[in-house]
């Protein structure tokens, strides 16, 4: 019996799929059905019932599953405090964002932060914020940014607030501006062809509660894709979107008009499990995230009042 066969149980007892359970570890779908072969052959008894269209634990699985997550926790307490005697010359920061938030802040911190541990291991799950709580809570992540208004309800997370952000109207710099004024309200971009996210985005969520609560008709004209994919088609000229301001900032091809009545702002928030304490490689990378939130926010301060 190996920690990798017991890796693989896990997560195929978690995701209940092989090939998906294969993906989320990183690891080709045969590679995966050997390994967990390999442990049955030793406990001598079948750990799935691989019924059609749906794999389920057997008894033997079901007596098998806290003991395995219990020794592979064992096994990332051990890189962890190897870490605190070497200096995090080895070991695993597993972090999760959302997408908006990957384009903005975490290319850089990660690049940093590799730049200074390269020995540890950098794994980065990009979701929507009720998702990222979720594994959160199941263990799967050390540290998660997202959006605070997205995380209530939820119980047994330390939020350490980062910034207030603003959401702004993205259009094409080859276009017209949308308006002589340096703002746009929330009725002007509803008369826009507009160009959205797919519906279980955060920032999705918010705008459309927006424009709801105002009791506003919109026109859409592509919708379902990811961020970056909505914010290179705005800037090819299709339509206009929302976008946190952050994230702007990365597009040169993008004009950004801030928008009024009513103003939509978001908290971005770093969670943690609150009963864990953090790892050396965690508390590393926090630090490098206070200092980019800074640049940032500098950044996107003389942007919002050049467009002003």
């Amino acid at each position: 019996m190996t920690l990798d066969q017991l890796a693989c149980f896990v997560a195929v007892a978690r995701v209940g799929h092989f090939t998906r359970a294969a993906d989320e570890i990183g690891i080709a779908q045969p590679s995966l059905s050997r390994q967990v072969a390999a442990l049955e052959k030793d406990v001598g008894a079948r750990l799935f019932d691989r019924g059609t269209g749906a794999i389920t634990l057997t008894d033997a699985g079901e007596a098998l599953l806290p003991v395995a997550t219990r020794m592979l926790e064992d096994r990332e307490a051990a890189y962890r405090q190897v870490g605190e005697l070497n200096g995090l010359t080895r070991g695993r920061l597993r972090l999760g964002a959302t997408p908006s938030l990957c384009i903005s802040l975490v290319a850089d911190v990660l690049s940093r932060f590799h730049a200074d541990h390269p020995g540890v291991e950098l794994h980065v799950t990009e979701a929507g914020s009720r998702t990222l709580v979720t594994k959160l809570d199941q263990g799967e992540l050390d540290l998660a940014l997202v959006v605070a208004e997205r995380t209530h309800g939820s119980t047994g997370l330390s939020l350490t607030p980062l910034l207030r952000e603003e959401l702004v109207v993205v259009s094409s710099v080859d276009k017209p501006p949308l308006t002589r004024r340096g703002s746009i309200t929330l009725a002007e971009l509803a008369s826009e062809d507009l160009v959205a996210c797919h519906d279980n985005y955060d920032l999705r969520i918010a705008l459309d509660q927006a424009f709801a609560a105002a009791g506003l008709h919109t026109h859409t004209v592509v919708e379902g894709a990811e961020l970056d994919a909505v914010l290179r088609f705005v800037a090819c000229g299709i339509g206009v979107s929302v976008a946190p301001v952050m994230a702007a900032l990365h597009y040169p091809g993008l004009r950004t008009t801030r928008l009024t009545e009513p103003q939509l702002n978001r908290t971005v928030s770093l969670a943690r499990r609150a009963n864990h304490a953090p790892s050396p490689a965690a508390v590393a990378f926090h630090a490098l995230l206070d200092d980019a939130v800074a640049e940032v926010t500098t950044r996107a301060t003389a942007r919002l009042r050049g467009d002003g």
